[in-house]
């Protein structure tokens, strides 16, 4: 098999492609044929040293989702399983979870209760796209702020994996779509993209890169309300001033990412507001969730099913390519979601 592995933190160039003998599943555990391997900011973070917590330290092999065909079954596995269309569970691929860790590799070896099955409609460059993004969304604004009909909904950086999956979720449980984007060029395409579920679609930024004022873009939207909920991968300095100055009474501004410029923030109309801002992470719904995960898994598959989910491929690359993919995935340019093709 083929596998990439990070000798040593660095640039991209420290992405290795290493042939090695093909893996062969043991009791309780199926091998993979990998056909689509998502790929996400943290990857990024884990090359350059900057995400331990998941890549521990090197050498290592990246990649934390992916799908694809069950080519082979170990004992105790029903043999009919072979040729079924998979999925890695949201914890398979995290060593600090007891996985094998990373999945940008041709071949796959994990125990069989940690794939799911996947609905014919989802074509096999997609089956490893779901829960990174999916799931992020759906356990922050479902399973913990529980959203309500005609709630609006900010979400920075919506012409990511997540802020696309984001409004498919905000737009099923009846809530009012925001999307903040920092062109024009992207605003546009948003509008016009199906898989962008989005009511609104605010610009950030100006052409030469400085921030617009567009709290006022959102009082107007909201009707002078202010924004209910934020689900934000930006949230700092500037950015965080002013979304917290668009909140709504008892607004709350939920963080899971790191994307913006450090700077000093004041929290002070939090105080007036009732507002709160609070952090998320993918991880707490699959250790602290208990049976709000697979709640999670069948809500997804059943949207992927019906055809209320489906993500939007900004950009395919053959494993062999991973470093270009890698340095397409930095310029911050693509919408949507980037894919390695084992």
């Amino acid at each position: 098999m083929k596998q990439i592995i990070v000798e040593k933190f660095g640039g991209i160039e420290e992405l290795k492609l290493v042939e090695l003998p093909n893996p062969q599943p043991g009791p309780g555990e199926v091998l993979i044929r990998m056909t689509s391997i998502g790929m996400n900011h943290a990857e990024l973070m884990a090359r350059r040293g900057e995400y331990r917590l998941s890549s521990g330290e090197p050498p290592f092999t990246p990649g934390l989702e992916g799908g694809g065909l069950v080519e082979a079954v170990g004992d105790g596995i029903m043999p009919e399983m072979v040729g079924e269309r998979v999925t890695l569970t949201a914890d398979a691929p995290r060593p600090n979870a007891g996985g094998p860790g990373g999945t940008y590799r041709t071949h796959y070896v994990v125990s069989a209760d940690k794939v799911l099955v996947l609905p014919d409609n989802l074509p096999e460059d997609e089956l490893g796209t779901l829960w990174l993004a999916y799931l992020t969304a759906w356990g922050c604004l479902k399973w913990k702020q529980q959203l309500q009909p005609g709630q609006f909904v900010a979400i920075p950086a919506a012409s990511s994996s997540v802020g696309l999956a984001a409004s498919q979720i905000v737009k099923e449980l009846g809530g009012v779509a925001i999307g903040m984007t920092t062109s024009e060029e992207k605003a546009e395409m948003l509008r016009h993209l199906p898989e962008a579920r989005f009511d609104h679609v605010v610009v950030t930024h100006l052409p030469d890169r400085t921030m617009r004022r567009w709290q006022r873009d959102l009082q107007k939207i909201t009707g002078g309300k202010g924004v209910d909920v934020f689900f934000d991968p930006v949230a700092s300095g500037d950015y965080l001033n002013m979304e917290i100055r668009s909140l709504a009474k008892y607004g709350t501004i939920w963080v899971y990412g790191l994307l913006g410029n450090i700077g000093p923030v004041d929290v002070s109309p939090l105080i007036r507001l009732h507002g709160s801002i609070r952090g998320w992470v993918l991880g707490e719904l699959y250790t602290d969730g208990g049976p709000a995960v697979e709640d999670g898994y069948r809500e997804i598959l059943r949207g992927v099913r019906d055809g209320k989910y489906r993500m939007y491929i900004g950009g395919r690359f053959p494993l062999e390519e991973v470093q270009q993919a890698h340095a397409e995935m930095e310029k911050g340019k693509h919408v949507g979601k980037l894919v390695l093709i084992p």
